[in-house]
């Protein structure tokens, strides 16, 4: 799709906001339903039924455009979705593999720009900018190329807005779901903002709606001619950068370097099914420590404050922090602060559906000054351990080695959804639970 129109409708419609239809390209690519789209790639008997993934965690995660059309939409209950459509097909989240296939989605996107920035595990953005003269083609046709490649060698479709700003690409790739390409040159970004709610514009959100709408702005047509000093003065910077970006001056550049330090981590884990065992609850939670400090020590950070929380059955949370003596990316050291930390808030009797540990107040890891009275060379030893524990398990498999603790994982509760992925139950020749090839597994019978 190409917004268009002739000159009658251009007056018709207000004046262009823009001279030049493409002084940069920016575009959006948004994978379809794309969970549910690999497990319908991997396994071809899956194609055109009503498929969604998330059975380990009793609601759904994704559903498939199948499942979409009578009425399955993420976060219902299996329950629920099952009472829709019995025919629907539930598969438990396979993120390894869909890890994979978001890999070589982004990498296709790199073969036709190296400016290319990942915006979560199925969506990103490129510039393309320059590229029409690499490749001696239209920027449009360069959009069809990546989508034409990824369907070509991943099997799965995905949504491509094509404009000047990454506000004005977000949009567009959302108009034509699935399987689109809308097109929205800078002399015809005014036609576009008439149909758009300026609910629907990235960055907004509700509070903002909610304002803009006491103010008559009801569309994103209404906001970009808003004067940009009514604007500032209402919602401040951040407004100004939507706004510019809507009227095609680029606000928010296409970031290609690696992400800045995290501020914090947090790590949880829904159960399979509710669980009052209390080994179990609390070897779960020490898990989620393990692998919250094996990622602290990947980005070379230290944690000062660690925090705990346990989810009962009906939802109901309870949560504790505190600081510890000094900051450590020791994952030993933490462990006493998070055992106190648990039998504080662990009711007997209760039953849990998830853990989380969340660390913050993070710096990067270096010289240190220590108490005086601090046992440096206990220090030196737990940090030596996490560290060869780290060099093991990156050869062998994430939690190869782990605490002790980890033998009470065995009582975990098993019920109907506690059923590995397609990829973990048919490993190839040399591969066991904890190492695996980074491939994908078609299912086919022949």
């Amino acid at each position: 799709m190409n917004i268009s129109g002739d000159v009658a409708e251009n007056r018709n419609m207000g004046s262009p906001l823009m001279l030049y239809p493409f002084p940069t390209a920016i575009i959006h690519m948004d994978a379809d339903a794309f969970f549910a789209a690999v497990e319908q790639a991997l396994n071809p008997a899956l194609k055109g039924k009503p498929v969604v993934t998330g059975k380990e965690r009793g609601i759904i995660a994704c559903a498939s455009y199948e499942a979409k059309a009578v009425g399955i939409k993420r976060g219902l209950s299996l329950h629920e979705a099952k009472r829709k459509c019995p025919d629907l097909v539930v598969l438990p989240s396979d993120y390894e593999t869909y890890s994979i296939y978001s890999m070589r989605m982004f990498n296709i996107v790199r073969r036709h720009t190296p400016m290319v920035e990942e915006s979560s595990i199925d969506e990103v953005f490129a510039d393309l900018t320059g590229m029409r003269r690499v490749f001696r083609t239209s920027y449009e046709q360069i959009a069809l190329r990546i989508k034409h490649d990824i369907r070509n060698e991943l099997d799965i479709t995905v949504s491509i807005g094509l404009s000047v700003s990454k506000s004005l690409a977000k949009l567009a790739s959302s108009m034509q779901k699935p399987d689109g390409l809308v097109v929205v040159p800078g002399t015809k970004i005014h036609i576009f903002l008439r149909d758009i709610a300026i609910g629907a514009v990235w960055g907004i959100g509700a509070s903002g709606t909610q304002l803009l709408n006491k103010f008559g702005v009801q569309t994103a047509y209404d906001f970009v001619n808003k004067p940009e000093q009514w604007v500032s003065k209402l919602l401040g910077k951040p407004g100004r950068d939507i706004w510019n970006e809507l009227r095609g001056n680029p606000a928010f550049p296409i970031k290609t370097d690696a992400p800045p330090p995290q501020a914090s981590i947090s790590k949880t884990k829904s159960f399979n099914a509710p669980s009052g065992d209390r080994d179990f609850v609390y070897a779960r939670l020490i898990r989620n420590v393990e692998s919250a400090f094996i990622k602290l020590r990947r980005h070379k950070q230290r944690t000062l404050i660690v925090g705990v929380m346990l989810r009962e059955a009906n939802y109901d949370e309870e949560g504790l922090e505190a600081k510890l003596n000094r900051s450590t990316s020791a994952t030993q050291e933490a462990v006493p602060l998070v055992r106190e930390l648990f039998d504080h808030i662990f009711r007997e009797g209760a039953r849990y559906r998830s853990v989380m540990v969340f660390l913050s107040q993070l710096c990067a890891e270096g010289e240190e000054q220590m108490d005086l009275f601090e046992d440096q060379l206990q220090i030196a030893k737990l940090l030596g351990a996490s560290k060869a524990i780290d060099a093991i398990n990156v050869k062998y498999g994430k939690h190869s080695v782990s605490l002790g603790t980890s033998l009470f994982l065995q009582n975990a509760p098993i019920n109907a959804r506690a059923e590995l992925p397609a990829r973990k139950m048919n490993l190839l020749p040399g591969e066991n639970k904890r190492q695996r090839l980074g491939l994908p597994r078609i299912l086919v019978n022949v």
